[in-house]
């Protein structure tokens, strides 16, 4: 909890933890299919991010039976069965309540060898910062709102966020990964800056190294930023050190909440090129190396142009 980790750890025996963890939200995109897989996706990208694997996942639902017709629950739970089984896990049950509106997650389990869970302490100076998924579902989706999002942008944005954050295991090899942490609501800044405190160490990250979804920037431009941005940008203000030449823009952007958004990996400089190659190669085409450790304090980040 002092860490502020993806998941909660169990040891069972000296081969064997569980990973633990639970996540629900309401719909982000309107056909209930697609939104059944990006919940699911976003609950089992925990697991990935402790370094595990996941074995089991429960349903959780908030129905609105009165008003939503049961088709469209059939349709959320199948979207979430298929990236369940995608991902290697069995769904073994659930629960749901009649609710005044429309939510639904998993709570998943999962397995790691327990010395080899990854967190987000274990950064060290010296590492690189690679991110594995471009940034701005949070500006897409609330231009999907507004009816103002094209269909290039909105299907990127799907793609993003139904892709699951499965490591490929050139990445799990002992001694790669120091630090590892899922981007999700508190944005890329955010998390960075947990791993950050966590592990005792400075980020210096470049702005526009950073990837960005298509239309993105444009839709950040016009003012489509979601109010979560402002105060994730408020919650690093004073543990971020800002370059005068960074786009203003581009700083909405690395403020702005993901849903099912990359693995931001802390590195071994050595290993950072075979990495890269095996991310995009393995699922994550747009995977960049986007700055690194710098040096050793109570957790801070500079951003660089």
């Amino acid at each position: 909890m002092e860490t502020a980790d993806d998941a909660g750890v169990f040891r069972l025996t000296p081969e064997i933890a569980l990973i633990q963890t639970v996540d629900f939200f309401t719909p982000v995109v309107n056909d209930p299919y697609t939104f059944g897989q990006i919940a699911a996706a976003n609950a089992i990208s925990d697991v990935f991010a402790m370094g595990g694997r996941p074995l089991t996942a429960l349903n959780i639902v908030c129905y609105p039976s009165a008003t939503v017709p049961k088709e469209v629950l059939k349709d959320i739970l199948a979207g979430g069965l298929d990236k369940i089984h995608e991902a290697g896990a069995l769904l073994v049950g659930g629960h749901s309540v009649d609710d005044t509106e429309l939510k639904y997650g998993l709570a998943v389990t999962g397995v790691v060898h327990p010395d080899r869970v990854l967190t987000n302490a274990g950064a060290r100076p010296g590492d690189l910062l690679i991110l594995t998924k471009p940034v701005g579902t949070g500006v897409i989706a609330t231009a999907m709102k507004g009816r103002l999002a094209d269909p290039e942008a909105e299907a990127a944005a799907v793609a993003v966020m139904t892709a699951l954050n499965r490591l490929p295991k050139e990445c799990l090899a002992p001694g790669v990964i120091h630090g590892l942490t899922d981007i999700t609501g508190f944005g890329l800044l955010g998390h960075a800056l947990e791993l950050a405190v966590a592990s005792g160490v400075e980020l210096t990250l470049a702005a526009r190294q950073v990837p960005l979804l298509p239309r993105a920037y444009d839709y950040a431009a016009m003012g489509l930023v979601p109010a979560g941005s402002f105060a994730n940008r408020n919650f690093c203000a004073r543990s971020l050190t800002v370059d005068p030449g960074v786009d203003p823009v581009l700083l909405d952007l690395l403020a702005d909440a993901q849903t099912n958004g990359g693995l931001l990996l802390a590195a071994a400089p050595e290993a950072a090129d075979a990495l890269l190659a095996a991310l995009r190669r393995e699922g994550f085409p747009q995977a960049a190396l986007i700055g690194e450790v710098s040096g050793a304090g109570p957790g801070r980040i500079i951003l660089r142009p």
